[in-house]
């Protein structure tokens, strides 16, 4: 488990910050009750991991939700600790603090405050931030070629990763503000399911997406995480998505959709191959689920690349690592003819926090010149 692995490269940090924190909890009972509480804090998101993939029950569930929230708590518990001792460390050298101030019951007191405190109510806000989809839009021009349309607008959405942990409102909102923004497409990113549970909650999903009116329908990829449901493709089926696996779909005398396999997935066509059954006098439309093919899709000539995946790295400071891994991790850019599009998807895996990022939904009104 990668982010095990993580957490065990961490461990110093971890023990570090307990540490600190331990020494200022008052009175042996309570300190006692913090070691129990913080033990729990590190192993919950693996403890969550696990659960995941077993059969669902009621108190299952609600240490998959604590064992979520965890991770980001935990993190920045640790960062926050860091952070407070190393103010502290300039405050006692530069004399703004004396060490008898430092030692005062009261400063104490506030200090375990502000501790525990201010990570609290990131990760709380995180949470709001996450369910809470908005929308972004964009305006570009690309060639008309011989399409026989001028205007065209696309709503794509990526990394839904429903679960039965998922909260119900988020896809409800969803198809409100996909529905009163009146696509003439809606494109999925995949990355729609998450675990490998069977039946939690899947027919409310099913039918939310059902609601979904565009005109020329709901079209789909699957990312890694559906690659590992069983249902996956039943669930597509039911709920109206179609699913485009390395395939090419050409919607009326308007456009060519391009819907490429995950990036890991074997026997993957190249974007050279899947053109080759494209008609290139329309506009061409790929749909990917990782942005790391940016250069063989703009040099094959496509219009337009729609991507996810990255999450915009979800939890600060992550985001400035994923920025480093990826050409364009989220937003927009022009490259070489080609208008790529990331999101940072719809809601995001593991734990449902957002701190980087929003979780949002992308409308892009296309003119065709």
């Amino acid at each position: 488990m990668f982010l095990l692995k993580q957490i065990l490269f961490c461990s110093p940090l971890i023990i570090y910050a307990g540490f600190r924190i331990w020494k200022l909890v008052p009175q042996r009972f309570f300190k006692n009750l913090f070691i129990i509480f913080y033990i729990f804090l590190v192993l919950a998101f693996p403890l969550a991991e696990t659960l995941s993939h077993a059969s669902g029950t009621e108190w299952a569930n609600f240490i998959m939700i604590a064992g979520y929230f965890s991770l980001p708590l935990l993190l920045y518990l640790v960062l926050w600790v860091i952070l407070v001792d190393l103010a502290l460390g300039v405050a006692l050298l530069t004399r703004i603090l004396h060490r008898e101030t430092v030692k005062r019951q009261r400063f104490r007191r506030t200090w375990l405050f502000l501790i525990l405190g201010v990570p609290l109510a990131v990760v709380l806000i995180g949470a709001v931030r996450n369910n809470h989809p908005q929308i972004r839009e964009y305006s570009i021009d690309i060639p008309k070629k011989s399409s026989g349309i001028r205007q065209l607008k696309i709503a794509f959405v990526s990394d839904f990763h429903l679960r039965e942990t998922t909260n119900r409102h988020l896809m409800e909102r969803f198809v409100e503000k996909v529905n009163a923004a009146s696509p003439d497409i809606v494109l999925i990113g995949g990355d729609v399911l998450e675990g490998d549970r069977q039946g939690e909650k899947l027919g409310e999903f099913e039918a939310q997406f059902r609601r979904l009116k565009p005109k020329y329908g709901v079209y789909g990829i699957p990312g890694n995480h559906d690659l590992h449901r069983a249902n996956a493709m039943t669930f597509f089926n039911q709920a109206g998505i179609r699913l485009l696996q390395d395939t090419v779909q050409q919607i009326d005398n308007a456009f060519c959709l391009v819907g490429r396999n995950d990036g890991r997935s074997r026997g993957r066509k190249s974007i050279e191959e899947l053109l080759r059954d494209c008609d290139r006098r329309l506009p061409v439309i790929v749909l990917e689920h990782r942005p790391t093919d940016l250069d063989d899709v703009s040099r094959s000539g496509a219009d337009i690349l729609l991507t996810g995946h990255t999450h915009n790295g979800q939890l600060f400071p992550v985001n400035f690592i994923v920025k480093r891994h990826y050409e364009l991790s989220w937003g927009y850019k022009l490259k070489k003819g080609t208008h790529v599009f990331v999101t940072s998807g719809i809601q995001v895996w593991g734990p449902p926090v957002r701190t980087a990022g929003d979780s949002e939904i992308l409308i892009v009104n296309i003119s065709l010149k």
